[in-house]
């Protein structure tokens, strides 16, 4: 189900396809060096994750490809030159293991993701990698628990390594039975692991409910000088989310503009000061790691919204990646091979 690996890999026997992680990486970049080791200043870090793109239903499809999204080469280079500092690639690991402890991941796909790595390092693109779309730790936490501690201590061994312009993020959007205060203990767990072998990487660390801020007052931060907080902005959800086919109900949405009103701007204003409040009396930078409207909304208030969004965060030195590079919410179309211009020009001036 893979696209072929055209960098030089060695093909594997069936038996070693699944490999633990202790297993060396095919791909040896230079630049995947670890380059910085005496530490790091997390808020100038950052402000160098500036703005960014998801790589979106690609790695977190059940198998990449079936989302109808392939990376290609190509796409790291047209995203630097657009303007963007940073890529957010979320990634559905748990699908891509052995069904037994210690669940080690398949090595196929681990060397996929090293291959997406190295082409947006070599492009000079800052990196996020996440553990995205485990529904099934969503529905039974104590269940799936291990299997979520066993990833984090097999990804940050084989990353330990690597470049830091590499930083890792928990987990995407925890959610109904992985509540805020089973939430607040596992990332916990997690960060430990994490830093088991990685004890500088920056960590990016998001609220329960779904990632956005309902759930803000509830985040328990641990003690970790190199930790950044994630959020994501969908409001308004009738909006943003008009038409989008996995929405039950989102049909009776469509039509539904976004006008820039005084009104419009001062909700985003509001949940955004909230945000800064918040993060300033906790002393910790700010990613915004997904905002976007479906493309059924309109194009002109897809571009009025974007635009706000990002200039609020901005105001805020919030870093940003937008949700996402070329599927349904896309700025890039990947069939006339061209930007999205009414999107590009609202992220990037």
């Amino acid at each position: 189900m893979f696209e072929k690996l055209k960098i030089g890999l060695i093909l594997l026997p069936v038996s070693l396809i699944f490999c633990s992680m202790n297993c060396e990486s095919t791909l040896n970049y230079e630049n995947n060096k670890n380059d910085t080791q005496a530490g790091i200043n997390i808020f100038h870090y950052n402000d160098n994750l500036g703005r960014g793109i998801n790589m979106g239903n690609a790695l977190e499809a059940p198998n990449e490809g079936e989302w109808d999204v392939k990376i290609e080469k190509e796409y790291f280079s047209i995203i630097k030159d657009a303007g963007f500092s940073n890529i957010r690639i979320p990634i559905r690991w748990s699908v891509h293991t052995a069904d037994e402890a210690p669940y080690n991941i398949n090595h196929t796909f681990i060397n996929r993701v090293d291959w997406v790595i190295g082409n947006a390092l070599a492009n000079d693109l800052k990196i996020i990698i996440n553990i995205h779309h485990f529904e099934a730790i969503m529905e039974q936490p104590s269940q799936e628990k291990e299997k979520f501690f066993s990833l984090w201590r097999q990804i940050s061994q084989h990353y330990k390594d690597f470049s830091m312009d590499i930083c890792f993020e928990i987990l995407n959007e925890p959610h109904d039975k992985l509540t805020p205060q089973l939430w607040n203990q596992y990332l916990v767990e997690a960060l430990n692991i994490i830093r088991a072998s990685n004890p500088e990487r920056p960590v990016i660390i998001g609220t329960a409910n779904w990632g956005g801020i309902t759930a803000l007052s509830e985040l328990e931060l641990p003690d970790d000088e190199n930790i950044i907080f994630t959020f994501h902005y969908y409001e308004p959800f009738h909006f943003t989310h008009q038409g989008a086919e996995w929405n039950e109900g989102s049909e009776a949405w469509l039509g539904t503009s976004w006008e820039a009103n005084d009104s419009e701007v001062n909700d985003i204003v509001e949940d955004f000061n909230l945000v800064e409040n918040w993060a300033n009396n906790n002393e910790i930078p700010v990613f915004l790691g997904e905002f976007g409207a479906y493309s059924k909304a309109n194009s002109t208030s897809r571009q009025l919204w974007t635009k706000s969004v990002r200039e609020e965060a901005e105001k805020r030195n919030f870093s940003w990646a937008y949700w996402e590079f070329c599927s349904g919410f896309g700025a890039y179309d990947d069939q006339s091979n061209k930007w999205r211009r009414y999107l590009i020009e609202a992220l990037i001036e």
